[in-house]
This record gives structure tokens, sequence and C-alpha cells, in this order.
């Protein structure tokens, strides 16, 4: 069995297929693929992640049309989206039907090769996000190249139903769109979805946050009457398809302006985040729940694009090991004692990420007396408890896996604490 169907509801979204026009469907896998008939056969838009949940889309998919399928087309290039390929491929040839294409954009190319490069740590990241144990996905996150690629764009089918694939550039620099003018509908790709835009995910290289508004901004511009979306309910009417369009274009927009100004004002990151005050009328909206990514997760994306990596402490610039820092920082400390107190103290008052802030005066320190066992085991109570108190799915993941590596649960910490 393919490891990435066992990931959570966060990507996979059930089972079956739903039909959302005339000769169009949504297969649930890893997110929603998008189906079209786009005259005589049928665009495939992501193959799903391999394994029983590939099967089960094919199966599907069949018992709503028997059109042949002429091309499959990545909506991006993250892992398991299109590990699938080769059974729909298979697929054709048991039905004696032409190979189908199988697209991407360009940029898929380059991003395949990065991930080939960190496989183990791109596993690792996978494996810790999504809740999976160590070692749980080595060697199962597979890389198939598309075998045509494009750039700004490419139309397959014909006549009304054509579908034209464009360049979306949002999540990933290599992510795309659907647009099929015949019907004035929208598949939006990991540009659109229905929580706030996944920028800045603690674990990933930068996302441009304005570009992504581009993105958002250049798709409203085709006046699209249904939006389509790779995760969530698909949008309807002209005029919801406006607002949720261009009003999360403005919040991103405001999030890079507001960020800057405070960057301008001398704010280091820090202070930048504890400043930070997004607009209810622009972030309190159903479309831009903080359920995956987080306002601030896009506030530090935009901070590190501008500012690099510097915190803006002369002390770390060149920072001596972690271990000995801990050691003596510990060493340094007359009465850990008073430090566990005080944290205990912040905990029980509901202060948790404060007495998280003070516990690690102890809890990072490479040594075994108990009052550094005790700051550890508190350290992984507070950090479950912080896992329940913030909405974001990623960062619930985080705060779990550094409590396991406390706990001595994993086997490869991958520099979490």
């Amino acid at each position: 069995m393919n490891a990435i169907e066992d990931r959570p509801a966060a990507l996979i979204t059930g089972r079956g297929i739903d039909a959302i026009g005339d000769g169009i469907w949504l297969l649930h896998g890893q997110g929603q693929s998008f189906v079209a008939d786009v005259g005589g056969g049928l665009l495939v838009i992501d193959s799903g992640p391999g394994g029983g949940v590939t099967a089960g889309m094919i199966e599907a998919l069949r018992t709503q049309t028997q059109l042949p399928v002429l091309a499959l087309c990545y909506s991006h290039g993250h892992l398991g989206y299109n590990a699938g390929v080769k059974q729909w491929l298979d697929h054709a040839a048991q039905r004696g039907e032409p190979v189908p294409r199988v697209m991407a954009h360009a940029n898929v190319l380059a991003r395949q090769r990065r991930y080939r490069d960190t496989q183990r740590m791109q596993e690792r990241m996978a494996e810790i996000q999504f809740r999976h144990a160590s070692g749980a996905l080595a060697g199962k996150l597979r890389h198939i190249p598309p075998t045509e690629t494009f750039h700004d764009g490419i139309t397959v089918g014909h006549g009304a139903r054509r579908a034209e694939i464009l360049w979306a550039p949002s999540e990933t620099d290599d992510a795309v769109a659907v647009w099929l003018p015949g019907s004035r509908l929208l598949y939006g790709g990991p540009a659109v979805i229905d929580s706030i835009p996944n920028i800045g995910t603690p674990f990933r290289t930068m996302r441009d946050t304005v570009r992504w508004a581009e993105t958002l901004e250049r798709l409203a511009g085709l006046q699209p009457e249904t939006v389509v979306r790779e995760f969530g309910a698909t949008l309807h009417g002209a005029d919801t398809c406006q607002h949720v369009l261009l009003r999360t274009a403005a919040a991103l927009r405001w999030m890079r302006e507001e960020v800057v100004r405070l960057m301008n004002a001398g704010c280091n990151e820090r202070e930048m985040l504890a400043a930070l005050q997004p607009p209810a009328d622009l972030f309190e909206q159903p479309w831009m729940q903080p359920t995956y990514g987080d306002p601030t997760y896009i506030a530090r994306d935009i901070y590190r694009s501008e500012n690099g990596w510097w915190d803006r402490n002369a002390t770390t610039l060149h920072p001596a090991a972690p271990d000995a820092v801990a050691r003596e920082i510990a060493a340094a400390i007359g009465d850990h004692g008073a430090v566990v107190r005080h944290a205990r103290a912040l905990a029980e008052r509901g202060e948790t990420q404060l007495a998280l802030h003070v516990i690690d005066l102890l809890a990072q320190a490479p040594a075994d007396n108990p009052h550094a066992v005790e700051a550890r085991q508190l350290k992984a109570e507070w950090l479950r408890a912080r896992a329940k108190e913030v909405r974001s799915y990623v960062s619930r993941s985080l705060y779990v896996a550094a409590a396991m590596v406390l706990e001595d649960r994993p086997d490869d910490t991958f520099g979490i604490h």
C-alpha cells in the first residue's frame, strides 16, 4: 500500500465522485481531482496518491463516463498528488486506448530534482507534518516526471468544451488552474482552497505572497461563474466567485504592506508578530480560517523574504553549538527549581506559551539531573496543550512531533525539540 493512502483528512478528501456540471466531475483522493470532457475525451487533473486511492478514483470515474482519458495534468509538483500516474496509463492500455498525455508546468521538473536531492528530508517532513511514524514514508514518495511541459499555459480539447490550463503560481511556482470558457467554470488548483492561503508553512521554502495575490486577481479577471476548489466546497455565482477571489487577494496584499510597515518601523520578527493585527473583515471570513496554515505563517514568510535569516540579535550571527549554549545557560541558573516553579505557575494561569519559553532554559540542556528531566517532561506536556489551543493543522502536528521527541518515542528527532 502506498503510504500516502494513510494520510489524514487534511489531504485525503474522501472517496467517490461528484458531478458538478455537464461532463465535469470531482474525484476524491489527495485533494479533489478535476475531470472534464474536453471534446471526445477526458482531461484529468491529478492522478492521485497511487494504490487503493487511485484505483478507487478510476473505478468511480467509470461509473459516470466511458470516455477515454486524453491527458493527465499535474495541478502542482508536491509529492503524492501524482504518484498514481502509472495506474491511469495501465488503465488506458487495458481498454485499448491511446497513451494519455502526461503534462505539467515546466517548473515541476526543477522541483522534482530538488526533492530527489533532499529525499530523506522530504520524507521526514511529510512524516512529521502528516503524523506518520518515523520511517513510515521512507522510499515511498515517488517522483514520476511528466512527459510534456508548458510555461504560460496550454489548451486541451476543442470547441466549446476546450480546457485552458493556465499557469497559476501560488502555493508553488508550478501550480496551474483550469478554465473552461464554454461553461465559465474555473478549477483553481492549489491557488484556491477553503482556508487561508498556505503561505509560510514552517517546513517549506518561501512562497511569494504578492504573486499569489496577483494570481487570484488574474483568475478573477476571467469572470468565472463557478469556482471549483482543490479543497472545500465549490463556489457558485459570479458575485460570490469575485468576492472570494478578490478579498483573498486583498488580504494577502494587506499582510505584505503591514509587515513591511512594521519592518520599516524597526521591528524584528518577534516584535512584528506581536504588533500584527489582521483586520477581521479580511481575515475572519469562512474561506480564510486558519485550519491548515495561519496568518502569522504568512507574515513570517514576508519578513524572511525582505530581511534574510538574521533575527537582529547580534549574538546569533555566529552562534555556539546548541548543546553548549543550553548547557551553559542551565549552569548559570543558580536555582533550577525556581525556573520549574515559575514555569508551572505560568502554565497554571493558562500562559502555556510563556511557560514554554521559561522551561526552555532547562529543557534544552543535555543533562539528566532531576530538574532537567522534569523540564523536558513538562515541555512535552505543554506542547500537547498548545496543540489543542491552535487551529492550524500544521502547528498541531509540529507540537505533537516535538512532544514525542521529548518523550523518547521516535527514533529520528530531525532536529525538533
